[in-house]
């Protein structure tokens, strides 16, 4: 994925979960607004920890030819 899509979508990521932690705090459910911001920090970190997944055109070991 392109750097700048990931930027956006990180961003993007991050103000829903602040949104989301702000409406868990306005209802009262303290505990749950800190684990709406985790999951939204750690969704943003591993996307940018994590290698995106190639695929050759092999499956399983097998070389696919093409007719």
């Amino acid at each position: 994925m392109p750097v700048k899509i990931k930027f956006i979508l990180s961003i993007l990521v991050l103000l829903v979960a602040a949104v989301a932690a702000y409406v868990q705090h306005g209802l009262g459910n303290e505990r749950i607004q800190y684990v709406v911001l985790f999951l939204g920090v750690f969704m943003v970190f591993a996307m940018w920890l994590f290698p995106e997944v190639k695929r050759e055109e092999t499956a399983g070991g097998v070389q696919r030819k093409s007719i």
